[in-house]
């Protein structure tokens, strides 16, 4: 019965105290009168007096999804996990053992270590399989790859042991490795496409992106250069800096590059030293569907500028200026105040609807279903979109993303359905680890040069057997001959450029590539004209 009363008590001396909370919360926040104050209110409710107990934290990163989901799509919230995840490719650099690797199957197998990094000076070699990190198996465990990376990586100078089998040699192989900064690179090829002619490929604009560029341009003009071929294609953006000094490389003095203006943000102007180091000369700039943000400010600015031109297909339209708010726990709201405009006075941003996240996340597909991507015709532009660009005054239309000068409409032929799910299932590039980490040797014994391996190499019918028989096991199979045969030219290309970059790198692989792109090919005549 005591217990009883007890318990009824403290019942009660909780229930008045969340009573009084609730009392005091709600005076308060009469008196303050803002929402941030009903916020608190509510907040404290659940966590006081619902029925189960509730993550608190939980709570409220989900409170701020829910207020920035109403916003525009690109306001958003990551947790301190995320952040770190996100920084790592923009900071141009993480921590680890420095290698290139895939997964073939459960295994870990390396592509290529990182020149001069921390696994090269240890001695492991591509074709190396990585089956132990501090005595913990990796390999046979279903181990997933984010779970291996996390084992490989820490921090500077922390060494981490990891077991090795070698082609060759029975024993396993141990190596202690001293962790160190490892470089990411932002561009993905530099390379002469033809005589006179470079070709620049930027994957993202990171800290390292100008750096990495002005290395680039001062390798191809060394080699005869004297036109460029800048390749944007699915490059989704990164930090403003960077793409405002791969523009000024192009530019003269005081020439505009870009500005943005909010509704709290008052307009500001990024303009040109006239230090570039690529003032002349003719440029194209490649750009598609998924070209957008920074690779949209350094398209708008060359092609407002008239500094060259641009072929391809709409890019995304992606000019919301976010502003990142770190949070005390680490976490980051990255908030929108300004819209990105190019010299010409076109907003970047194309249309949308706060709060409709998938409507706009659909875009590319209603672009798809319109026939914007196959007809030029299918684009239109109102009047009031129209454009001038700064010196010849040339037509060029706003509402969202960079329209080419040059429409290349893309090839719905080349990928097949049957080509489609045999990558699905990662069947071709599974298919194609195996093969190269079975004749790696022979293959570099043979092909010391890239130039003769273009020119020479032949993917075995052998590799495309495999990959179809490898199809037929999973129930993937081509309609009829008609689909086999489309498929197998795009196949055997894909391949020849897959094995060229686990030899030497991913120059290699677009120097393969790109011979059969319309967008390359329609670039390379603008430049002959």
């Amino acid at each position: 019965m005591i217990t009883k009363r007890l318990t009824v008590g403290v019942f009660s001396f909780f229930l008045s105290l969340s009573s009084f909370l609730i009392y005091s919360s709600t005076a308060y926040a009469q008196r303050m009168g803002g929402p941030l104050h009903k916020l608190q209110y509510a907040e404290m409710a659940v966590t006081n007096l619902y029925v189960d107990s509730v993550n608190e934290n939980k709570l409220v990163e989900d409170a701020i999804r829910g207020m920035l989901s109403k916003l525009d799509p690109h306001s958003s919230y990551s947790t301190p996990k995320e952040v770190k995840e996100l920084r790592e490719p923009l900071d141009g650099n993480f921590e680890g053992i420095g290698v290139q690797f895939n997964m073939m199957e459960d295994t870990l197998i390396v592509i290529q270590p990182v020149t001069n990094g921390p696994s090269e000076r240890v001695g492991i070699i591509a074709g190396d399989r990585i089956i132990s990190v501090n005595d913990t198996a990796i390999a046979g465990v279903k181990m997933s790859k984010e779970e291996i990376m996390k084992r490989l990586r820490g921090p500077k100078g922390t060494k981490v042991k990891v077991g090795v089998v070698r082609s060759g040699i029975r024993d396993i192989l141990s190596f202690t490795v001293r962790r160190d900064k490892i470089p990411v690179h932002s561009i993905d090829a530099v390379y002469m496409i033809r005589p006179e002619i470079g070709f620049i490929r930027i994957g993202n604009f990171s800290a390292t992106t100008h750096q990495e560029f002005l290395e680039g341009l001062e390798k191809l003009k060394g080699e005869g250069m004297k036109h460029l071929i800048l390749d944007l294609q699915e490059n989704g953006g990164g930090y403003l800096k960077a793409a405002v000094d791969i523009a000024n490389e192009f530019l003269q003095k005081d020439d505009l590059i870009v500005y943005t203006e909010g509704r709290r943000a008052p307009r500001t102007d990024y303009t040109a030293n006239g230090n570039g180091i690529f003032m002349d000369g003719k440029v194209v700039v490649l750009v598609d569907g998924y070209t957008a943000s920074a690779a949209e400010i350094v398209t708008g600015a060359i092609q407002d500028q008239d500094r060259g031109v641009v072929v391809g297909r709409r890019s995304f339209g992606k000019g919301l200026v976010q502003r990142p708010i770190d949070l005390p726990d680490g976490s980051m709201v990255r908030l929108t105040i300004a819209h990105y405009y190019t010299p010409s006075g076109r907003c970047i941003q194309k249309p949308y609807k706060n709060g409709d996240a998938k409507d706009y996340a659909m875009d590319m597909l209603n672009r798809l279903k319109s026939g914007e991507l196959t007809n030029a015709d299918s684009v239109h532009f109102a009047d009031s979109l129209k454009f001038e660009t700064l010196r010849e005054h040339r037509t060029v239309y706003g509402g969202g993303g960079i329209m080419p000068d040059y429409f290349v409409p893309l090839d719905t032929t080349i990928y097949t359905r049957f080509h489609r799910e045999l990558a699905a299932k990662s069947i071709i590039i599974q298919q194609n680890l195996r093969f190269v980490d079975n004749h790696r040797k022979e293959l570099k014994e043979k092909w010391t040069s890239f130039e003769d391996f273009k020119q020479g190499f032949e993917v075995p019918q052998s590799l495309v057997d495999t990959i179809i028989a490898d199809g037929e096991k999973q129930q993937i199979k081509p309609r009829d001959e008609g689909e086999m045969e489309k498929t197998l030219p795009y196949l055997r290309l894909q391949l020849k450029a897959l094995i060229a970059r686990d030899l030497w790198d991913m120059s290699e692989y677009y120097s393969i590539f790109n011979e059969s792109s319309a967008i390359v090919k329609k670039a390379l005549e603008v430049i002959g004209q």
